[in-house]
């Protein structure tokens, strides 16, 4: 009995120990069991029979959690980071404030001013705006261009060929002795009309078949003329018909026929198109020349372009001048009565052919900088640098500043307006990127990338970091934070620092298109052709600046295509940077871009390999889970890639074990049915977390991949083992009342084996984002919609419901931003998605397995 009394004792020492802990425990995770029983238990338990839409008068118990001691923390740094952003923005951007002059440029002197000393002192600013402006405007060294002189000839060639076919085509001429006829009447008479030619005919006292062909009412005959070319060709006709027989007649009418029909052939074909593409620049006085007149024009025509070849045609010659040229060269070279033609032929065909020499330009250029001599100020001592009240100039500064008369120093009120700029502007970039839950290191990773830009300005380097700037923030933290920080940047640094204003444009503006673009794209590929948009555009952007600042430069604009071509480099570099610096941000500052993601979720990647080798079950799983998840993103609105990627390695930790879990068994034995003890199962189950953990870090996975590891069990119950130690507990507390029949229930229940629900519970946390709640709830459903085969939708979709609410009643998604619409709208995605994989196929007759 003593013995029996003391065990007694202990047992119930022992379980006001637990039952304290057990409510010390409950009380930690925001509630007690007895709280929640009371609150939500008769309602919940009303629910189990309805459709997941609840009343809107209804209200459920939801629990704050407390605020993490790494919450409070990251707080309360926040201020101190964005002081320190101040205070390292101002100090590099704000160089101009620390030592300005007071008496500078444009500034009115206070009192006479006068030289302390004789001196002679370089003006260097001047003298490098001097050979600048030397440089920009040195003549251009021109060359001739073979390419266009070739193709000179080679028109001229074809120009002349035409005209030789087509005077070919008309036939030789004179076409008659010119004792019979004289070569006036024979031009006359071979391109005069048709009733022309048979009036004369007629009245030169032909008889023959030619008269008879006549028409009675044909105006010739009726008709007098007093055309001199005609009256004298009738004569000359007239005064050989009479002196030859009438076949030698008929025959010399047969020669002008025929001579006339060539002629009127060659007249049609005037209108068509020269090979110039010109029409009309042969007309009928091609025809009239003679073949020694034509052969004489071919060669002047030859000559004179090759003169004008050989001295050049400028870019931008008007053709007026060209035509005068042309004229004073065929002066000497081509018969009179085929100089116009000449001269219409040659202003066709010749073109500019001087184009600029890119190399002796640039050495003239450079010749004509080093010609400027250094602009030296001298000045005696005691003479007057400046008047009281008059305007310093430029000349006027340097003196002072030699002679330590400027004033320099802080200039204290700028600094403080300059630092509330800078301030102003952080606070709109943190206005901005509120939406997007930035992190600290997030914070600082745009405060380094800012800093870039002013630091390489100091330097003195030529190129500001923008287009890389904008590339990097617009691709990590999306186009409206990478935008900001360009468009602001771009503003503060030519207040601070002394900047030249095109650049700056330039580069600004291909920073602008690398932030509003780069969070846009999903692979290296795009961002390599994005780095040549920029390119273009920086180095268009800046051609056009040149060009509207200096009038002087649009006239020669050619001469600033190196520069533009530096600037167009210059932003292709930057790219190249952004884009090989930016892996290492993303490892160092554990960023989560589409770019990185879709990386991730390559199958390829040796750990999904790994899965897919040694838990092909669980791979399976997690395909199918992932595409309801996915779609369950698409449609909310959520970050799919991450939920994609965080999908395909939630169950990572499953290797530790692969047999643990059934769908790794294929039809085996089942490791738990040899172990028999639910509580080293449930131990089992939950290291798939914590051994999934590890395997993450230990491949560098993201902490937001990371995060779906843990949170997509949260603090949920393993309720299988759960329910199966309750039952072999149940069966001590029946063998401990068989040994102990005097012992009441709650001694029994004490000293029986405890099932704490903790045990069985994964450590969380519960889903922190809408992301992991998503997948929680598809890895939730998963295997019961895989295990429907004939249900009909309504039947898949209340269980999907009872799933959905039983994850909501545990207070699972408290914390993950669900509501209750998304639940329902989660719910009929996941029924739609099992309903794609579940399709109907057509049942094949058994013939069609049938070998032949």
């Amino acid at each position: 009995m003593n013995t029996l009394s003391s065990l007694m004792r202990q047992i119930e020492q022992l379980g006001a120990a637990r039952s304290l802990r057990q409510h010390i425990a409950k009380v930690q995770n925001g509630c007690s069991k007895a709280d929640t029983s009371r609150a939500g238990g008769p309602l919940l338990s009303r629910w189990s029979h309805q459709k997941w839409l609840l009343p809107e008068t209804f209200t459920t118990f939801r629990f704050t959690s407390k605020t993490s001691k790494s919450s409070l923390k990251n707080q309360a740094r926040s201020p101190m980071l964005a002081l320190v952003a101040v205070v390292s923005l101002s100090s590099t951007l704000g160089h101009r404030f620390y030592n300005q002059p007071k008496l500078d440029v444009g500034t009115k002197a206070p009192q006479t001013i006068k030289a302390p000393a004789s001196a002679s002192i370089p003006d260097y600013k001047t003298t490098e705006e001097q050979r600048k402006a030397a440089r920009i405007g040195a003549v251009a060294i021109l060359m001739l261009d073979p390419a266009v002189d070739g193709q000179i000839y080679r028109e001229l060639q074809q120009f002349l060929q035409q005209g030789s076919e087509l005077r070919e085509a008309v036939g030789p001429f004179p076409f008659a002795s010119p004792s019979v006829l004289s070569n006036t009447a024979q031009v006359y008479l071979r391109g005069c009309p048709e009733w022309e030619w048979r009036s004369i005919v007629a009245q030169a006292g032909d008889t023959s078949a030619t008269s008879e062909r006549l028409s009675l009412d044909s105006p010739a005959i009726a008709a007098a003329t007093d055309n001199k070319s005609q009256q004298d060709a009738i004569a000359q006709l007239q005064a050989y018909s009479r002196s030859v027989r009438a076949a030698e007649f008929q025959s010399l009418t047969d020669s002008i026929s025929s001579a006339r029909r060539r002629y009127l052939n060659a007249v049609e074909a005037l209108g068509e198109p020269s090979v110039l593409g010109l029409p009309l620049i042969y007309d009928t006085s091609l025809f009239d020349l003679s073949d020694a007149a034509w052969q004489k024009t071919q060669t002047g025509m030859s000559r004179a372009a090759k003169r004008m070849v050989a001295q050049g045609i400028p870019q931008g010659l008007p053709k007026e001048i060209l035509k005068e040229a042309v004229k004073l060269q065929v002066a000497e070279e081509v018969p009179l009565e085929s100089q116009a033609l000449a001269v219409e032929g040659l202003t066709a065909i010749l073109q500019p052919n001087l184009v600029r020499d890119p190399e002796e330009t640039k050495e003239l250029a450079e010749l004509a900088a080093q010609k400027v001599k250094p602009v030296m100020i001298a000045v005696d001592r005691g003479e007057i640098i400046v008047a009281q009240g008059q305007e310093i100039s430029q000349q006027d500064f340097v003196l002072l500043d030699y002679f330590g008369l400027s004033r320099r120093g802080v200039n204290w009120l700028g600094l403080t307006g300059f630092v509330c700029l800078v301030a102003g502007a952080i606070a709109i970039v943190l206005l901005v990127e509120r939406h997007y839950r930035l992190r600290r290191r997030d914070h600082l990773l745009l405060l380094l990338l800012t800093l870039s830009a002013p630091v390489l300005v100091s330097l003195g380097l030529p190129w500001t970091s923008l287009p890389a700037i904008g590339i990097l923030a617009g691709g990590f933290y999306g186009s409206a934070v990478g935008v900001t920080v360009v468009g602001l940047l771009s503003v503060l640094l030519p207040v601070g620092l002394n900047v030249e204003l095109i650049h700056l444009v330039a580069s600004g503006a291909g920073g602008l298109l690398g932030a509003f673009m780069a969070g846009r794209l999903r692979s290296r590929e795009e961002l390599a052709l994005l780095g040549l948009a920029l390119g273009l555009t920086q180095g268009t952007v800046y051609l056009v600046g040149t060009l509207i600042a200096s009038a002087a430069v649009g006239a020669i604009w050619y001469v600033v295509l190196g520069t533009v071509g530096a600037q167009s480099l210059a932003g292709l570099a930057w790219s190249v940077v952004a884009i090989g610096i930016s892996p290492y941000l993303e490892h160092v500052f554990d960023l989560i871009t589409p770019t990185r993601l879709a990386e991730l979720a390559n199958p390829n990647r040796p750990l999904l390999k790994k899965l897919a080798a040694e838990a092909p079950g669980t791979f399976q799983h997690t395909l199918f889970v992932a595409s309801l998840a996915e779609a369950a993103a698409r449609e909310l609105g959520c970050n799919v890639e991450l939920v994609r990627a965080g999908t395909l390695y939630h169950d990572i930790g499953k290797m530790h074990d692969p047999l643990g879990f059934c769908e790794n068994q294929m039809g085996g034995g089942n490791k738990h049915d040899e172990i028999n003890d639910p509580w080293a199962s449930a131990e089992i189950i939950k290291k798939h977390v914590s051994e999934g953990l590890v395997m993450a870090r230990k491949h560098r996975l993201p902490k937001a991949i990371q995060a779906f590891i843990p949170e997509h069990q949260g603090t949920m119950l393993i309720a299988y083992f759960y329910h199966q130690a309750q039952q072999i507990a149940a069966k001590e507390i029946e063998d401990l009342k068989i040994a102990l029949p005097d012992a009441n229930n709650s001694k029994l229940a004490i000293a029986s084996r405890q099932v704490r629900e903790e045990d069985f519970r994964y450590d969380g946390p519960i889903p922190q984002s809408r992301e992991t709640g998503i997948l929680m709830l598809a890895d939730s459903c998963e295997a019961a919609l895989r295990s429907l085969k004939d249900a009909t939708h309504e039947e898949a979709l209340n269980m999907v419901n009872r799933i959905l609410r039983a994850r909501w009643q545990d207070n699972q998604l408290m914390d993950s931003g669900l509501t209750r619409e998304d639940m329902s709208l989660i719910a009929e995605i996941f029924v739609r998605v099992w309903e794609q994989f579940n399709h109907k196929r057509i049942a094949y007759p058994s013939a069609v397995f049938t070998p032949r």
